[in-house]
């Protein structure tokens, strides 16, 4: 009996690769808190969801055995945040105390979806095994 990988993670993966594209755009954010001019900018979570489930749905189209399938698909995932705070005149619209509070957010669901997947590989691995080390 073959074991379906996308059936025993379910989004997981997926949502960590998500995670992790929000974390750098976050990081970002932290960085140029200081720039002028600079535009806090986030990750659309639910559509990013949508899009990277879309994309491991979809047909492999390959010219040779071994090549990679390449999507040249624009990612319009990452938006710019609307500003909670007034303009402080310098035209940047970070909050740094918000993009700390959603990093530390990104960084615990990340954290969760690794528990997860680590728990699911480690009950495959006794499966495959028999229970034992």
């Amino acid at each position: 009996m073959a074991i379906s990988f996308e059936k025993a993670f379910g989004m997981h993966p997926e949502a960590m690769l998500v995670r992790d594209q929000r974390a750098q755009v976050l990081a970002e954010n932290i960085a140029n808190a200081d720039t002028p001019g600079y535009k806090a900018r986030d990750v659309d979570f639910q559509q990013a969801l949508n899009n990277a489930k879309s994309r491991q749905s979809g047909a492999m189209a390959r010219t040779h055995e071994q090549h990679f399938t390449i999507s040249t698909a624009t990612r319009h995932e990452t938006k710019f945040r609307n500003p909670d705070q007034p303009d402080t005149g310098d035209g940047n619209s970070v909050d740094i105390h918000r993009e700390r509070n959603a990093f530390m957010q990104n960084s615990l669901e990340y954290q969760a979806s690794m528990t997860f997947l680590n728990a699911r590989i480690s009950g495959l691995k006794k499966a495959i095994t028999g229970g034992g080390q």
